[in-house]
Order: C-alpha cells, then sequence, then structure tokens
C-alpha cells in the first residue's frame, strides 16, 4: 500500500475527501471525518482513496468506509448514553421496576407471614419488622431474607427517587418546575430523551403513557383517552373531571414548550409557569364550588 502520508490534500476532489490525511486504523479519527466532514460535490471517492494509499482497491475503501461509520455510529451511541437526560430516563426506569418488585414481593411476604406470626403490620412496616426478627428454623429464614430483600428494593427505589428529585431540575429545569421532578423524567422516558419530547407536539405530550387506550381507541374498543401520565399532577388531577381535558390539553401545551425550552436553551423561564398557573386557575374558575375529585 502507498504512503499514508501523501494523503494530506486530495488535491484531485471538488472538495476534501473525509480520508484526507488518515491513518487506515485510526477508525475513532476516520468516524468523527465522516460525521463533521463536508464535500462541495460528490467525487470518485474509491479512486481517490487507492490513488493517495487509503485503501488498496475499491473494495477495500468500502470496506474502511464501513468499519468508519460503524465506529461513528458507536461513538454516537455511547455520547448519547452519557448525557444527562439519558441518566434520567435509567433512574426513573429502575425505580419504577424497582417499586414494582417491593411491591410483589411484600404481599408475598406478607401473605406468607401470616401463616407464621399474629398481627404482622400491614405493607412496608410489616416488611421492616419481620426483615428486623431473627429467623426460627428454615422455613422462617426463607421468609425473613424474602422481607429483608423486598425492604431493601423499597429502599432502593426511595433513592431512585431522590437522584432523580436533584437531577431532574439541572437537565431540564423548566420541565422539572412545571411537571415536577419524577413526572418529568417519566415524560423524558416514555418520549425516548429529552430532545425527542422537545420535537413532539402538544398532542403527543398529552397522550405519553396512554398509548394502551390510544390503540384500543383506534381499533374501536373504547373512547378516545384525555391523558396520559400527566393525570397524575395536580393540575389535572385536581381538577374537576368536566373539564379535565381542558386542563390537559392546556398543561400539555406548556410541557411541551418547556421541553423545548429546556433542550434548546436551558434556560429557566419563570413566566411560563406563572401562565400554566393562571391558566388552570381560569379554567377552575368554571366550577368554583366543584371539588376536583379522582372519578370520571
Amino acid at each position: 500500500m502507498t504512503d499514508t502520508t501523501d494523503a494530506t490534500d486530495v488535491t484531485d476532489a471538488p472538495g476534501a475527501a473525509w480520508f484526507s490525511g488518515l491513518d487506515p486504523a485510526d477508525l475513532e479519527a476516520a468516524g468523527t471525518a465522516i460525521d463533521e466532514g463536508t464535500a462541495d460535490a460528490p467525487a470518485d471517492w474509491p479512486e481517490l482513496a487507492v490513488e493517495v494509499g487509503y485503501a488498496d482497491s475499491e473494495a477495500d475503501y468500502y470496506r474502511r468506509l464501513h468499519e468508519a461509520t460503524m465506529a461513528a455510529a458507536r461513538a454516537e451511541v455511547r455520547k448519547r448514553e452519557r448525557a444527562d437526560d439519558a441518566q434520567l430516563v435509567h433512574a426513573v426506569r429502575a425505580m419504577d421496576d424497582a417499586e414494582r418488585v417491593a411491591n410483589e414481593l411484600t404481599e408475598r411476604v406478607l401473605e406468607w407471614a401470616g401463616t407464621r406470626f399474629d398481627d404482622v403490620p400491614d405493607g412496608s412496616a410489616g416488611v421492616d419488622w419481620l426483615a428486623d426478627r431473627e429467623p426460627d428454623g428454615p422455613a422462617e429464614e426463607r421468609l425473613l431474607s424474602l422481607a429483608g430483600l423486598a425492604a431493601d428494593l423499597g429502599t432502593e427505589a426511595d433513592e431512585h427517587r431522590a437522584f432523580i428529585e436533584r437531577q431532574a431540575p439541572a437537565v431540564a429545569p423548566n420541565l422539572a418546575e412545571m411537571a415536577g421532578p419524577v413526572l418529568a423524567a417519566r415524560l423524558i422516558a416514555l418520549a425516548g430523551g429529552l430532545e425527542t419530547l422537545a420535537k413532539k407536539p402538544a398532542g403527543t405530550v398529552q397522550l405519553l403513557g396512554a398509548e394502551d387506550a390510544l390503540f384500543a381507541h383506534l381499533s374501536g374498543r373504547a373512547p378516545s383517552p384525555k391523558h396520559g401520565v400527566i393525570y397524575t399532577h395536580e393540575y389535572v388531577k385536581g381538577t374537576h373531571p368536566d373539564d379535565r381535558g381542558s386542563a390537559a390539553r392546556a398543561f400539555a401545551g406548556k410541557l411541551a414548550i418547556a421541553a423545548r425550552i429546556d433542550h434548546y436553551s436551558g434556560e429557566h423561564r419563570p413566566e411560563i409557569h406563572e401562565e400554566m398557573r393562571d391558566r388552570i386557575e381560569t379554567i377552575r374558575a368554571r366550577r368554583p364550588d366543584a371539588s376536583g375529585g379522582d372519578s370520571e
């Protein structure tokens, strides 16, 4: 193969070739060149690569091009996975998993404990009570070990929640203030990232988390859903049932704006939160004596 030092400048090309000056073995540099490079017009890149010694043949050029593009793709994936919003996505999913398994184990532990002890407290208090006991025999050893595991998972879920509450305001300050840190992280997770959420229309944001209900509606088996996970927020759940659709639309619209501001500028904008509060007050003023309640 010709010495690659001849490849510092590809003068025959209308624009600099992506492989100009590269060591064929340096996939990271090749991936960066492909990701960031530009050309004024197409050229016979395989022929030029052979001429300057970057590749032995056209087939070798395409092999190196494939390796370089794969390296660029892997680098982008690593970059995105390290991004702060990606950490929020993993944390909220891990919190949900820990809570789900902890609840399932708690039910199993308390059912089992009812056959061994009298007056076991309900819920997590019963799990903690069992986890602190000393076992009497093999059966209790297994039961109390399971209780300890359920208690540890509950603690793990709480610690993930605390992490989310600390991290979300730094990643998405407007979204976290408007929705609350945990709901903000959940919306980011459902969308697949802050950038993806920022590009979604308000109507899509409104229904995030209600995909099953939406599919049922589209197949004619259910009415159209009014909201997804944003229902858990006081702006929606605390509004009279007849006005929840209006509250959900208004809330989703401002959430979409908050996500865009967070992604594209990252600046805290107090005015959008005041506008949201005023809008909800206006909607609720339609029924000043009505309670929001939880019934639809």
